[in-house]
Formats: C-alpha cells, sequence, structure tokens
C-alpha cells in the first residue's frame, strides 16, 4: 500500500510543508509583534510624557496667574515631581534659578537642556498646552489672573447672600432643574442653568446679583482709562469700553480703526494685569537620568543569532512532524484496509484499537459503524421478510376466495364482497403505514403545525374509536383537567394518539377500561393513554416500538393489528420534538405516554 500513494500526496509529506509555513508565520508574526508591541508602547510614553508636561505648565501658570512672584512654588513644584516623576525646574529669562523641585534655592546639580519645555507666562499663555479651556484664551490671557477684578472678602460675601436668596427662590417658586452656583475666578458667584451663565432677565431678582461691585467699577474705569490712552498715542477717537470688552465710540468724531482697539485693549488688559501676576519663567520638565538597557541591536552578530534560533526551530518542527506524521499515518493505513474489505463485502471488517487518542476513537467509531451497518442489514432482510409475511397473508386469502368463486364452489355474494374489501383495506393500511415510517426514515414527513387545543384533541379522538370501545366491551373515559395549548400538526397527532387508543382496545378484554388523559408538564404537555389489559412482560417492553413486533407471535392480523401501528408514533413523536415511553404490569395493563413541547395554559392569541 505504500507503493500507491505519491510522497508529493502523501499526509506526511502535506504535513511537513504546513508545519514548516506555520513556523515561518510564527517567526514573522513573533517579529511584527515586537515591534508593534514596542512602537505602541513608545507611543503611550510619548503621549504621557506630553500629559504630564501639559499638567506641570497648567499648574504653574495657575500658581503665576494668582500670585505676584513665585516664591512659595517650591511645595507645587515638589508634589508635580512626586505625580509626574519629572524633575521641574524654573528660571528667569536670563536662566537665573528661581526655583527647583529638588530643593529650595540651589543651582541645579547639573546643566539644564539647551531649550526650555516651555514659557510660563499667564498673561502669554502657550495655547497648544491648555487645549482644554477652548474660547477662554482668545487673547492668550490665563482666565485666572483677575488682578484688580478680584472682589474683596465683603464683597464676595454680600454676592453669596444674594446668590443664595436668588437660588432658593429659582427652586421653591419655578422648580428650575439643572441650576448650579459656581465661582468666578475673581470670586464673583454666578448662577448656571445647565451649564451657562444666566446673565438676562430679572427671574429671582437676578439681576441683582448681575450688578458691578465697586471694586469692579473701578477696575473696569481703570482698564478704560488705559486703553483710551493707548488710543490716544495713536492718535484715534477714545471709545466706550463695556464690561464684557466690547467697545462703542465715546465722541462724535468717528469710531476708530477696529483692529487699533483690539490692540489697545490687549496691551491695556496686559498692564492693568502684570502687577498681580508672576513675570514669565523658563520651565524644564526632564525626567531623571537613566540609561534604557535594550536586549540587543541589530549588530551583524545580533543577526546571525536570530538567523540560528530561526532555523533551530525549523528544524526541531521538521523533526517532530516527521516522527508524528509516521505515527499517524499508520493507524491511517489501518482504516484504509478495513475500509476497503468492508466495500468488497466483508461484514465483520475491524480495525484494532491500540490508544485513546484521536486515532484510538476513530478506530473505535469505525468498528461501531461497522458494526451497526451489519446490524442495519440484517434489520433490511428481516423487514423484507415481515413484509412478505404480513402481505402473504392477506393476499392468499383474496386468492383463495377469488378462486374458490371462479371454481364455482362459493357465490359471490355480499358477504364475500364484504370479506374481500375488507382484506383490501388491511393491505391498504399495511401500505399507508409503510409509506409513513419510510417518510419519517427519510426526513420527508411534513407537519403542519398549527396551535391545539389538547383537550378538544383528545375529545375528538375519543369520539372517534367509541364505536370501536363499545363493539369490544371497553369503557372509553377522558380525564382533561386543564386545557393545555401546544404547536402542533393536529392530524399526525390525532394519528399517533389514534394508534395508542387502537392499541390499547385491542389489548384490553370485555368490561375493562381505557383512559385518555391530558396534562402539562413543566415544559411540556404529556398525553396518556392507559388501559386495564394484559400487560406486556418486562423483557418486551423494549421491543414494543419495533416494526411487525406483536406480544403474542401467534395472533392474527386480525386480533393483532399491522405491528407498524406503535413505531409510527415513535416517528410522529420524533418529529414532534418529542418522545413517547411505555410501562406496563403483566395482568393489570399497560400506560402510554406521549410527551410533546410547549405547553400554555391559555387559548393563544389569534
Amino acid at each position: 500500500m505504500r507503493g500507491d500513494i505519491s510522497l508529493r500526496s502523501s499526509l506526511r509529506t502535506r504535513l511537513l510543508v504546513v508545519c514548516v509555513l506555520v513556523s515561518l508565520c510564527s517567526i514573522v508574526a513573533t517579529a511584527w509583534l515586537v515591534v508593534s508591541v514596542t512602537a505602541v508602547a513608545i507611543g503611550r510614553e510619548r503621549g504621557q510624557a506630553i500629559a504630564d508636561d501639559a499638567r506641570v505648565y497648567d499648574a504653574l501658570v495657575g500658581f503665576a496667574a494668582t500670585h505676584p512672584n513665585w516664591h512659595g512654588v517650591e511645595p507645587t513644584m515638589r508634589a508635580l515631581a512626586r505625580e509626574t516623576g519629572r524633575r521641574i525646574t524654573l528660571t528667569d529669562e536670563n536662566r537665573r534659578l528661581l526655583a527647583d523641585s529638588d530643593g529650595e534655592g540651589r543651582t541645579p546639580a547639573r546643566s539644564l537642556p539647551d531649550t526650555p519645555s516651555a514659557t510660563v507666562d499667564a498673561l502669554a499663555v502657550d495655547i497648544t498646552l491648555v487645549a482644554g479651556h477652548g474660547g477662554e484664551l482668545s487673547d492668550r490671557i490665563d482666565p485666572r489672573a483677575v488682578g484688580p477684578f478680584r472682589l474683596p472678602a465683603q464683597e464676595r460675601a454680600a454676592l453669596r447672600g444674594i446668590a443664595s436668596r436668588v437660588m432658593s427662590c429659582m427652586h421653591e417658586r419655578e422648580g428650575a432643574a439643572g441650576v448650579e452656583l459656581v465661582q468666578a475666578p475673581n470670586g464673583r458667584p454666578q448662577i448656571e442653568l445647565v451649564g451657562r451663565v444666566m446673565d438676562a432677565g430679572d427671574r429671582c431678582g437676578i439681576d441683582v446679583l448681575l450688578e458691578r461691585t465697586p471694586t469692579e467699577k473701578r477696575a473696569q474705569a481703570q482698564l478704560g482709562r488705559l486703553v483710551n490712552g493707548c488710543l490716544a498715542a495713536r492718535h484715534a477717537a477714545p471709545v466706550q469700553l463695556a464690561e464684557d470688552l466690547t467697545w462703542t465710540p465715546s465722541t462724535a468724531r468717528g469710531a476708530p480703526n477696529s483692529r487699533a482697539v483690539t490692540s489697545c485693549i490687549s496691551t491695556a488688559h496686559r498692564d492693568q494685569l502684570a502687577p498681580y501676576v508672576a513675570p514669565a519663567a523658563l520651565l524644564f520638565a526632564t525626567a531623571p537620568d537613566r540609561r534604557i538597557a535594550t536586549f540587543f541591536d541589530l549588530s551583524g552578530a545580533n543577526r546571525l543569532r536570530v538567523a540560528g534560533v530561526a532555523f533551530a526551530v525549523l528544524l526541531i518542527t521538521v523533526t517532530v512532524t516527521f516522527v508524528v506524521g509516521t505515527r499517524m499515518v499508520r493507524p491511517l493505513r489501518a482504516l484504509t484496509g478495513a475500509a476497503q474489505r468492508m466495500a468488497e463485502g466483508d461484514q465483520d471488517a475491524r480495525v484494532e484499537v491500540t490508544g485513546d487518542d484521536e486515532f484510538g476513537r476513530l478506530a473505535v467509531a469505525f468498528n461501531l459503524m461497522s458494526s451497526r451497518r451489519r446490524e442495519l442489514e440484517q434489520l433490511r432482510r428481516a423487514l423484507v421478510s415481515d413484509v412478505a409475511h404480513e402481505l402473504r397473508t392477506p393476499l392468499g386469502n383474496v386468492r383463495g376466495w377469488l378462486e374458490a368463486v371462479e371454481d364455482g364452489v362459493v357465490a359471490a355474494d355480499k358477504t364475500l364482497i364484504s370479506s374481500l374489501l375488507e382484506e383490501a383495506l388491511l393491505l391498504q393500511h399495511i401500505i399507508d403505514d409503510l409509506r409513513d415510517l419510510a417518510a419519517a426514515d427519510a426526513g420527508a414527513l411534513r407537519l403542519h403545525p398549527e396551535d391545539v387545543d389538547a383537550a378538544a384533541l383528545l375529545a375528538q379522538v375519543a369520539r372517534a374509536h367509541q364505536g370501536n370501545a363499545g363493539a369490544a366491551g371497553v369503557e372509553m373515559r377522558v380525564s382533561a383537567q386543564e386545557r393545555p395549548y401546544l404547536r402542533a400538526d393536529s392530524l399526525r397527532l390525532r394519528q399517533a394518539i389514534g394508534n395508542l387508543v387502537s392499541n390499547a382496545i385491542r389489548h384490553t378484554p370485555a368490561g375493562g377500561t381505557v383512559t385518555l388523559s391530558v396534562r402539562p408538564l413543566g415544559d411540556q404537555v404529556v398525553f396518556g393513554v392507559e388501559d386495564t389489559g394484559s400487560g406486556i412482560g418486562e423483557e418486551d417492553l423494549p421491543k414494543v416500538f419495533d416494526r411487525f413486533w406483536r406480544a403474542e407471535k401467534s395472533r392474527s392480523r386480525q386480533g393483532g393489528g399491522s405491528g407498524l401501528g406503535l413505531s409510527i408514533v415513535r416517528k410522529l413523536a420524533e418529529a414532534h420534538g418529542g418522545t413517547v415511553h411505555a410501562s406496563s404490569v403483566l395482568g393489570r395493563g399497560s400506560v402510554f405516554s406521549l410527551r410533546l413541547p410547549g405547553p400554555s395554559t391559555g387559548r393563544p392569541e389569534s
């Protein structure tokens, strides 16, 4: 058999090729992964460094905006250094030391970088480092720098009292939602409605809160004088400056140049705030001295090392694959030989089971398949024999009576014709049952599910078999205390229950009873057919649903049915996703239970 398969088509060669490809892909993927992870790590570290720089810068700009000099900044710098892991140094524009996070007032132990990280100036903020402020930095002045606009304690207290009364009024009288009391950088309390400052309309006396205090009016007047002084120096007409730094011409000589006014407002604002903010300083935020160790570089020696490792991985993979492939091919050859023997008609073809691995389980499955195939062949032969036997009796009867009529022995009267018709109906019954079983075996048994009232269906079956029960002297009872509904094919379901009822009537002597019942049980509906008949022996219970099986082998067709009814019941139950079960006590009767899925206790909505 070894010569039947070429080396190119053998499983061993294919495994070798696959393993080589997998190894190469693994090496390439590992290298790509290392490069990608390294790039991501570097990107994250750079992003963290930028975030730390922005954090340090924002904190120091806030200090500069609220202090006239840099005295007392060291605690803030030390806290930032601990949080970011950086050394923070501030110098003036001539690089004279102002503060250092490593110690107060001492010269740095090392030289500073040539380029500072940023210039800390509350009046000229770096927009790229404080992007979160948005439009608040249109003139590059930090909003925390308020200078002479800062309210004294007395004015702040008075405004907080007014704001509290306004807030109470808005909550009590108007039930305003989303109202919040905030404080502006200069200490003025403001009322926000869903994030927007309320600055118009006399709601609960809010206009009183919006009035400027004496301190703000003095600062605003000072700013107006500075602006007009700047315009006078440029030979421009004066303007009237509003609280929001908008302006209007203050004389009839005409409006000055807009650019000149904007420039003068910015210059005057900076001049007004300059005495109240710390002077500009150079910021140096540096990481501590450390040497980043690398695992290897791309030198010639390291490239050879990488190539050697890759070659070793390939060699080991090929060797292991060759050994494993050889062991894998051996049981496959045994399976192939057994399959060929089976194809040539050997019904006893088997494979030796040598382990409990995948190939051992495959051998077990093959042996089970072979055994099952032999059993199915025996069942097929038995089925053909049983069908021939079951058809022979009614056909023999029909032939005998017809030959008797032909020979003039018997007259073709009404009684004979009725007998022949009964035999024809029995033949039709057998053929119909075989057709149903064949359709179920082929998976072609079509169902038409609908919402079925189980109790009503059971009553229909009882009415249909009441005549046969009465003729046999058997009492028919129906027990349905609840009315469960299920999704099923009503015709097929009546057929299944009807077969059980016919079987029960046939095996119940006169004076006995057959009880039909239905009840919901969990997620199932259970139909029961109980009789007080002869019962079934314990050794025969597993066979009751086999085709052409009868409890009494000598029973005739007229007394024993076709032998297919219970087989059809099992197939119909399986088609509905359910099961059928039989229990019996010999001499006392039997109980057949048909369990189907999908109960509900009320009539389904139409």
